[in-house]
């Protein structure tokens, strides 16, 4: 899928903000005012994963999350997940949302079928997008590796930690529902890890966020957990996500 920048423009502290399709998806990326073709070593580059919204609805914490990436000396990009945003609809995840609400509003328990039809589908389809992305961005002016990943769907990141060789360090958000298949593929995830937990997350089942931690095979992972609910992370709680990418990716 080839890449075709679509606008840009220089943000207020000198990031350089980019849109960008990818074949039929959007995308934005954001470089700091360092990243050049003549910089002494190019930007290293973190995948900013988000939940299935919409990129616009998702913008003003994806750029507050890029500018902190920026600050730190570091290229950010997303991409719309399927399904999401002006991509064309998808009957059967909007099927799974619909189920999953329906349950949720009852108060009755989520089964694994409404969750592996909700997640895993997703995932199938979203992880070779963000692979076509890093092999569409690394090769620009200012950036390279290493790469790495940070944010949900859990269960992407996970896939991407297992098959994609050029992440070398995720921080994973625990937010989201996980089929019971990706604890089988966390432990075969090797490299370092920082997952976020908000301990009172009124959508996330902890303990399945607590059993997945504990499944991930790598040597160097901390579990992050503070009170709140979903949208109640703490700024410290951002800050130590970020120097885990300041210890991994330079």
């Amino acid at each position: 899928m080839g890449l075709h920048l679509t606008s840009e423009q220089r943000l207020d502290d000198g990031v350089l903000e980019r849109a960008f399709t990818l074949g039929e998806i959007p995308g934005v990326l954001w470089t700091p005012a360092s990243a050049s073709a003549s910089a002494p070593a190019p930007a290293p580059l973190i995948l900013l994963g988000h939940p299935p919204l919409g990129l616009d609805r998702m913008y003003p914490r994806l750029v507050a999350r890029a500018r902190h990436a920026a600050a730190d000396g570091f290229a950010a990009a997303t991409i719309e997940l399927p399904g999401s945003g002006d991509r064309p609809r998808w009957a059967a995840a909007e099927q799974a949302r619909a189920e999953l609400r329906r349950v949720m509003e009852a108060g009755e328990p989520v089964s694994d079928e409404i969750v592996d039809a909700l997640v895993l589908p997703l995932v199938d389809k979203a992880v070779p997008e963000w692979q076509a992305a890093l092999d569409a961005l690394l090769p620009l002016p200012g950036i390279g590796g290493p790469v790495g990943y940070s944010g949900g769907v859990i269960s992407i990141g996970v896939r991407l930690a297992v098959v994609e060789p050029r992440i070398v360090a995720a921080s994973l958000f625990a937010g989201s529902f996980v089929p019971r298949v990706m604890f089988e593929e966390a432990r075969q995830v090797t490299i370092p890890l920082h997952v976020l937990l908000q301990w009172d997350d009124e959508g996330n089942d902890r303990q399945a966020a607590l059993d997945l931690f504990d499944a991930f095979g790598s040597r160097e992972k901390t579990l992050h957990a503070t009170m709140g609910g979903h949208t109640g992370v703490p700024q410290f709680a951002g800050d130590a996500a970020a120097q885990f990418f300041v210890r991994h990716l330079k």
